[in-house]
């Protein structure tokens, strides 16, 4: 299972090979974005510097993401799906 917030930031920024350029990023580091800590990854957070990198991106080609993306809303926290 993929873990919000960043399985939509890479969604909204074309999928995690785009990522993967856009931030300099190797492809599994986009991928552990996604999972869990437990799993050796961010829990769902996206870094902030390359949240930067890919609102900048975004910004710049007209693309869908937005700041709010980056942070869960109570209707998409783990607690709110069950």
């Amino acid at each position: 299972m993929h873990l919000e917030p960043a399985r939509t930031v890479i969604e909204k920024s074309g999928g995690v090979d785009a990522v993967s350029k856009i931030t300099g990023r190797s492809v599994s580091r986009v991928y552990r974005w996604m999972y869990s800590r437990e799993r050796g990854g961010t829990g769902g957070a996206v870094p902030h510097g390359e949240a930067r990198k890919l609102l900048d991106h975004a910004v710049a080609t007209g693309g869908a993401l937005t700041a709010a993306d980056f942070f869960l809303t109570s209707a998409s926290a783990p607690e709110a799906a069950a």
